[in-house]
């Protein structure tokens, strides 16, 4: 990189924190720390009031002009960081570990829902003692995706129930969407490794073996491991596109659309305090971030720094928010550990203008 251009790169990367740091934190379920709905209010009455008075205008104004600036610095000066190509070769060397990683972000939250009482979401809760047969049912799925055992077998059965709870027990499980692309993306991947599905397929494999001989399935995994293949290099896609709706969710139904619960988050944790802004502000801001943030990643446009940033919202999150339960904000790190490893896959904006972080699902292992 030559010299006159480091300035120009760490005056970016300063820029990036600065707007990390200010838009902290926002990626909170508002859902999850609120117990009232708040007082009603229009919110497109609400996000006018808000942007007509000069300084919030300014303040977003800026804000906004500031973000599409540096992005766009950076997209100049890219291809003389060398930093940025050595990231991303080294990235691409993981993809067979994103499995793995998938199955850590949604079996913890799994047991922990069936141990403590809850269909995906903290808030749709069900007496354990009283429905012993969903509590073994997320505490088995859970290990079974933590050992990565029958993962596909496990995944399918994670999206029924998934499917069964929003659809007939309560639609407010949409808040818990994230489980959905995790799961598809382990029926399409597998286990990967380590796992108990690689580990018992090279035993059962290997000719002479007493497992093999009583093995049943090891057969049919080959099966759907040949059958899935063709379906490998969308895994990025599947992943970015689930998380950026999650995040449109996040910033258009909780924030924007209903401001008087989400003025009741900026209230409880005077989060004007960390930000001195006004409350309007605060809200209308963490909405149109969050939308930012999901329609970027949905588009696969700068995929890799939209996933950089939405892990760093998450975390601040959670300092921010000492009563949101971690548990229930696991499989959205998984999901963003998976896309910044694997980048933005095909039917994309980097893929179409830019260097893609992998060829065609190059480095993704099944089992």
């Amino acid at each position: 990189m030559s010299v006159r251009s480091r300035p120009v790169a760490v005056a970016v990367a300063a820029s990036a924190l600065i707007a990390t740091l200010v838009a902290r934190p926002v990626a909170a379920h508002v859902d999850y720390v609120t117990e009232d709905a708040g007082d009603p209010i229009d919110a497109a009455t609400f996000t006018a009031d808000v942007l007509s008075d000069p300084l919030n205008a300014a303040v977003f104004a800026g804000g906004g002009l500031a973000a599409v600036a540096g992005i766009a610095v950076y997209l100049r000066v890219r291809p003389t960081i060398t930093d940025v190509v050595v990231l991303r070769e080294k990235l691409a060397g993981y993809g067979d570990l994103v499995p793995w990683m998938l199955r850590l972000a949604i079996g913890l939250p799994l047991v922990g829902a069936g141990f403590q009482g809850y269909l995906f979401a903290p808030t749709l809760a069900f007496d354990t003692g009283a429905s012993p047969f969903l509590r073994v049912l997320f505490i088995g799925l859970g290990f079974f995706v933590l050992f990565g055992l029958a993962t596909r077998i496990a995944a399918a059965v994670g999206l029924l129930t998934y499917a069964w709870v929003l659809l007939t027990v309560d639609a407010a499980a949409v808040i818990a969407m994230e489980y959905v692309p995790v799961l598809t993306a382990l029926v399409i991947l597998g286990g990967g490794r380590p796992s108990a599905d690689d580990m018992l397929l090279a035993v059962a494999s290997t000719p002479g073996s007493y497992y093999g001989r009583i093995d049943p399935v090891h057969h049919l995994k080959s099966f759907l491991d040949a059958s899935t293949a063709p379906l490998r290099r969308y895994v990025p896609t599947v992943l970015r596109v689930g998380m950026g709706v999650t995040f449109v969710y996040l910033g258009l139904i909780e924030k924007l659309a209903d401001p008087g619960r989400a003025l009741l988050v900026v209230e409880k944790y005077d989060l004007t305090s960390v930000v001195p802004v006004d409350p309007g502000l605060w809200v209308v801001g963490a909405g149109v971030t969050e939308i930012a943030v999901g329609v970027a990643l949905i588009a696969g446009f700068f995929t890799r720094g939209a996933a950089a940033l939405s892990f760093v919202l998450f975390t601040t999150t959670l300092f921010g928010l000492p009563d949101d339960p971690v548990l229930a904000h696991v499989a959205l790190f998984g999901m963003a550990s998976a896309v910044f490893t694997l980048g933005s896959g095909p039917l994309s904006f980097d893929r179409a203008v830019g260097r893609p972080a992998l060829d065609d699902g190059a480095g993704i292992a099944t089992e």
